[in-house]
């Protein structure tokens, strides 16, 4: 996702724009641009690539101005390239957008026969040659804004700057988050409160057709119909986060190695430990009165969502119906009265999964969210929000909140048991015992297998394609092995269920494929080791974790085998998710990738 921000300063902003923008990297781009306007003109920087290629163009060129915008692009419409770069000028106008504009196509073609010239492959450029268009008509700026916002369709968030209006930043929200900085004689806007974090920490969120003019000391907000209207000013947490990767060479270990302590975290909002018992007071919503619950999310976030769904059926006997999130939208599914829809999200703002929360509410479910920042779109449009509480992770690849979204359904779905009285006291309390262990022993495997992982990655390395197996709610855990494995690595991956060996994948094995077995010893165990050996029989090199028990049960020769202490089931896919994403980012650093920044991801996706 891309990355806004604008300065109505009292100094030079240029240098600070690209501080600001340094800490939404963790989004992903692949270009960025800041513009300033000074002495009635504006001016503008832009570069391919990371921001230092910015920051050395304006070593070399200074951009002057106590008033810009600023972005990172990640490519949607258009390649990478300087010219399609943010800011886009016209006429005295210069636009950064966040989004995709759907319609772009036919206001390009009506622009264009008005004699308008394009310099761009973007759809970014239509709002700015509109602004343009619309200035040239006589319209002021607000008047200006208010027209080309009633045109647009899709989603968008957008800061404008005007050449004849130096002192003023005009935002808008339609989809992706905008959120104001309040400060002493001056104001900032951006996509979310870590950007705007060493200007301040008073913040006003945009609602949903909003729009805004911002000026030194004012801030005045509009909702879709133009109507004046007043949001409320909040205190953030982006102020109190520090984006370092401390000693570690990347955010993506960092945030692995942070897991301990943020799954304690977590687990503490969710769990009397004293007590020995979950928290109902922590559920908000009544489990007991359903009879059916929906789930639903994107990427790392459902993979999470199908484990839950394995624990809100087994532990509460409550029905789960998933799909991913641009899927459940589309599919119309019934929705009955006695039914409530839980959506995970990282950061709250991914839009299929917000279009499915949508679809839920127009049907008058009760909405729960599992998400990490409280302060998003799918919090505030939820009836109860459940904090992930993993702090802001910036490596593009999912781990620390992918565990934190464990450890929140984990304590879910144990809520869910107890109210509808089919988790047994002592089950309860032998399954929070398990969880007050875990951040332990995430500290323990972490330390005991990282030379071991280091050592197989290198091995790993030289293979172009991998097989995770798993069964249970080792399945996800495949799933989730295998795109992290591509997502940071380029190594072709895929996950399977284990028993669904037979059914197909049996074909790609040979000497060259790597498969990857994850199998605590479960009552799974046995037959996922009859699937091991058949790999083994076709030649395939067998990665296996395991368990003492499940390793001394197993004979077959094994390219690695990764041990890993036995644990109470609840506990068993967040403590297999390490190994797994150690796999993972040890294989891309001695690929050589971007491991935070893996090309044409984002870390927020908030167009459908």
């Amino acid at each position: 996702m891309c990355g806004i921000v604008g300065i109505v300063g009292r100094g030079e902003v240029a240098p600070l724009l690209v501080d600001a923008l340094k800490r939404l990297e963790y989004r992903g781009y692949d270009s960025a641009g800041v513009a300033t306007v000074h002495d009635g003109r504006l001016d503008r920087r832009r570069a391919e690539g990371k921001l230092a290629n910015l920051d050395h163009k304006l070593g070399q060129e200074p951009l002057a101005g106590q008033v810009g915008i600023g972005h990172t692009r990640w490519a949607t419409h258009g390649a990478p390239t300087e010219s399609n770069a943010h800011p886009h000028f016209c006429h005295g106008v210069a636009v950064v957008h966040n989004g995709i504009i759907e319609n772009f196509a036919p206001l390009r073609a009506e622009l264009t026969g008005k004699g308008a010239t394009f310099y761009s492959q973007t759809d970014t450029e239509v709002v700015a040659q509109l602004l343009a268009a619309y200035r040239s008509e006589g319209l002021a700026p607000r008047a200006a804004m208010q027209k080309v916002l009633s045109r647009l369709e899709g989603a968008y968030a957008l800061a404008v700057l005007f050449e004849d209006q130096p002192d003023m930043i005009l935002g808008a929200r339609s989809g992706p988050p905008l959120a104001v900085g309040h400060g002493e004689g001056e104001m900032f806007l951006g996509s979310d409160a870590i950007a705007l974090a060493p200007f301040t920490d008073e913040i006003t969120y945009l609602d949903d057709g909003d729009w805004a003019v911002i000026t030194r000391g004012t801030l005045e907000i509009y909702d879709q119909s133009g109507t004046l209207v007043e949001r409320k000013k909040q205190k953030s947490q982006g102020a109190a986060y520090v984006v370092d990767k401390g000693n570690h060479r990347h955010f993506m270990e960092k945030e692995i190695y942070e897991q301990p302590e943020v799954v304690s975290h977590t687990l503490s909002h969710y769990i009397d430990f004293a007590e020995g018992r979950v928290k109902l007071d922590a559920a908000q919503i009544d489990f007991a009165a359903l009879d059916r619950l929906a789930m639903s999310a994107c990427g790392t976030a459902y993979y999470a969502g199908l484990i839950g769904k394995y624990w809100f059926e087994r532990f509460a006997r409550l029905p789960v119906e998933i799909d991913v999130a641009s899927e459940f939208r589309y599919r119309e599914m019934p929705l009955p009265g006695k039914m409530a829809a839980l959506f995970i999200s990282q950061s709250g703002e991914t839009a299929d999964t917000l279009a499915s929360l949508r679809y839920c509410k127009d049907n008058q479910l009760t909405i729960g969210a599992v998400v990490n920042v409280r302060e998003s779109t799918i919090a505030r449009e939820s009836n109860a929000v459940f904090p992930t509480l993993a702090g802001p992770e910036i490596g593009v690849a999912s781990t620390k909140a992918f565990t934190c979204q464990l450890s929140v359904l984990a304590a879910l779905a144990m809520i869910a048991g107890r109210a509808r009285g089919t988790l047994s006291k002592e089950d309860e309390t032998a399954m929070v015992q398990a969880l007050v262990e875990a951040p332990r022993l995430f500290n323990e495997v972490l330390n005991a297998i990282q030379p071991q992982v280091e050592s197989l990655s290198r091995e790993l390395s030289r293979f172009k394609d991998v097989l995770y197996l798993g069964r249970g709610t080792s399945f996800p855990l495949a799933l989730e092995g295998a795109l992290k494995l591509k997502e940071i690595s380029y190594i072709h991956a895929e996950g399977y269920a284990a028993g669904e060996l037979k059914h197909g994948p049996i074909a790609l094995i040979d000497e060259n494929m790597p498969v990857i077995v994850i199998a605590p010893h479960d009552r799974h165990f046995e037959k996922t080791v009859s699937n091991m050996q058949e790999v083994a029989a076709r030649g395939g090199q067998i990665i296996l974790i395991t368990d003492e028990r499940g390793a001394a049960a197993t004979t077959l020769e094994t390219m690695a085998t990764i041990v890993v202490p036995a644990v109470n089931e609840i506990v068993a896919p967040m403590l297999y998710a390490l190994p797994v994403q150690l796999i993972a980012y040890h294989t891309a650093v001695f690929m050589g990738t971007d491991v935070d920044q893996p090309r044409n991801l984002a870390k927020s996706v908030t167009v459908e």
